[in-house]
């Protein structure tokens, strides 16, 4: 039996990629607007520019990844909306997990864990509301009244505020912490080669392991 099982397509793992670096990007650019002592970096407008032109990747890539593969992207976005009660036994446990690297009490879940939704659910929500703001800022700023405009504006940076960390949190939980580092071959290993140990799927997600394995199982049969 294989040490690793297959988790992520090539597909899905360069979307991410490049959703990863236009949001990095966009972050730093935006930081440089949202914090005036750092305005001086963004003489001769650079980095408005760098913000526009990944603003532009950051909805496209999805949009083309979603239109190219209309199965996949169904199932993902159905299962970051689907929730029962296994969700509600690993949000229980979450604590103990991300404090204590108790494992111990986290029930089976799916290919995407209560942890994993609720991040989906972040990025589809807080990315189409980046996307309408930004929208209205850049394209309709002469044609609306400029007390709207300024709520946008406010908008937009609100959702700054709320985005950013958990954008660390993700980056920490991916690379850092000790049960789903690098280390573990686990969710860094996951979107870098598109596989995971077998102790990784079973231990993090337990149901959608079971089903590869019988799926493998009934092939080899």
């Amino acid at each position: 039996m294989a040490h690793e099982v297959q988790r992520y397509r090539k597909e899905t793992r360069v979307l991410h990629w490049i959703v990863a670096v236009a949001f990095s990007l966009l972050f730093l650019t935006g930081l440089v607007l949202f914090i005036p002592a750092l305005g001086f970096l963004a003489q001769d407008s650079w980095t408005r520019v760098i913000h526009r032109v990944m603003a532009v990747v950051f909805i496209l890539a999805p949009l083309y990844y979603a239109l190219a593969n209309c199965r996949a992207s169904w199932h993902g976005v159905k299962e970051a909306f689907t929730w029962g009660m296994d969700d509600i036994g690993w949000l229980l446990a979450a604590p103990r997990y991300y404090f204590l690297c108790d494992e111990s009490k986290m029930p089976p879940q799916e290919h995407i864990n209560t942890g994993q939704k609720m991040w989906w659910l972040m990025v589809l929500l807080s990315g189409l509301a980046f996307a309408g703001t930004g929208f209205v800022i850049w394209f309709l700023k002469p044609l609306l009244p400029a007390a709207f405009i300024q709520w946008m504006i406010l908008f937009h940076d609100l959702l700054f505020i709320a985005t950013a960390p958990m954008f660390f949190v993700h980056v920490y939980l991916s690379c850092f912490h000790p049960l789903m580092g690098p280390a573990s071959e686990g969710a860094w290993s996951s979107m870098a080669r598109g596989k995971v140990s077998v102790h990784y799927a079973q231990s993090h997600h337990g149901k959608w392991y079971a089903r590869v394995l019988a799926e493998a199982q009934k092939t080899v049969g």
